[in-house]
């Protein structure tokens, strides 16, 4: 992390600095479409969304990195540690903790969103198929959901946070949807379907068939009318996070509308491939994303540098403070 948005958010203290950087490195290595999106923020709001983004990947990593010797109950310990850091504060322990328990001092975050999120990585350790989308729900409310809540007072808004929040959750919904249906393949190699079991049953799609898939490089006509009712679902989610982006303060406008058209261009490359996802993963070319984020890049530019009519901040997030004694 640049010294320039260190110094923007007030983060002085050299501990600190170190696990925010920690956590920018995590994204930059796993995430390059968010991590483009992120060079659109204000330099002072770069740090707090790395920082949760980074946890969130910390607690990935334990789950789905590979290793023969590294078994369930292996993770299990390790994502347990985990959440006991992060409850009791143990900072020192953690590359990640350091800054995330920061960020979520400085902007209040209700720890709910944390519990909420550490239920839904247990459950990838226990459960590999749901029944319904109710089940389903229960999972991406925790995965996703509760981080678009989270990064929300980072972002601002200017309207009060309640009217902003269901866009912020539907935009984290949308994401991990869109992650469903291009990671089946990698997903049924660590034995886990994340596509309601009943709404596949409609188009007579079962784990069975996806094994066959998989196994063959092919997608069956039947998976194929699925995968293709469940991209209509997340184009509508996409859409409804759409409205929201009028309700975030001017300068974050840009950065999220660029992660919504490149996300959710992931999907035209599944549905252009005739919905192929064993064997390839769906990109969205270089060229690609390097229109859309010198675009953004201007327009967020153009946003920071452009005199704002007075208003009252009803739901902006607080202003950082230098370095807080540590979390509550």
């Amino acid at each position: 992390m640049t010294r320039k948005e260190l110094d923007a958010a007030h983060i002085h203290d050299p501990a600190l600095r170190r696990s925010y950087r920690a956590c920018r490195d995590l994204n930059a290595r796993h995430g390059k479409t968010f991590f483009l999106a992120t060079r659109l923020l204000a330099p002072d709001q770069r740090p707090a969304i790395h920082a949760l983004y980074g946890f969130a990947r910390r607690a990935d990593d334990i789950l789905d990195a590979p290793g023969p010797d590294l078994d369930m109950e292996e993770r299990t310990a390790r994502l347990e540690t985990l959440v006991h850091r992060f409850r009791h504060h143990d900072v020192d322990a953690d590359p990640a903790l350091a800054a995330v328990a920061h960020t979520a001092d400085i902007y209040r975050l209700p720890s709910e969103l944390f519990e909420a999120f550490f239920e839904s990585m247990r459950m990838d350790l226990s459960i590999t198929d749901y029944p319904d989308r109710a089940a389903l729900d229960r999972y991406v409310h925790g995965s996703a959901e509760v981080i678009g809540l989270q990064v929300l007072p980072v972002l601002g808004t200017i309207a009060p946070r309640d009217e902003a929040a269901p866009f912020a959750a539907a935009l984290g919904y949308a994401f991990q949807l869109t992650n469903f249906l291009r990671d089946i393949d990698e997903d049924l190699a660590r034995g886990r379907i994340y596509l309601p079991a009943d709404e596949l049953a409609v188009y007579g799609v079962d784990r069975e068939l996806l094994h066959w898939c998989r196994d063959h490089r092919r997608t069956d006509p039947r998976l194929r009318r699925a995968l293709a009712h469940q991209h209509a679902l997340t184009r509508a989610r996409y859409r409804y996070a759409h409205r929201g982006i009028a309700l975030l303060e001017p300068r974050s406008r840009p950065c999220v509308a660029t992660a919504l058209t490149l996300y959710s261009e992931i999907l035209d490359r599944v549905e252009d491939s005739d919905f192929a996802v064993f064997g390839r993963r769906a990109r969205v070319p270089l060229p690609r994303r390097i229109t859309v984020g010198t675009t953004g890049l201007v327009t967020a530019w153009c946003t920071r540098h452009t005199p704002a009519r007075p208003r009252p901040h009803r739901g902006s997030a607080p202003q950082p403070v230098a370095d807080p004694v540590g979390p509550r």
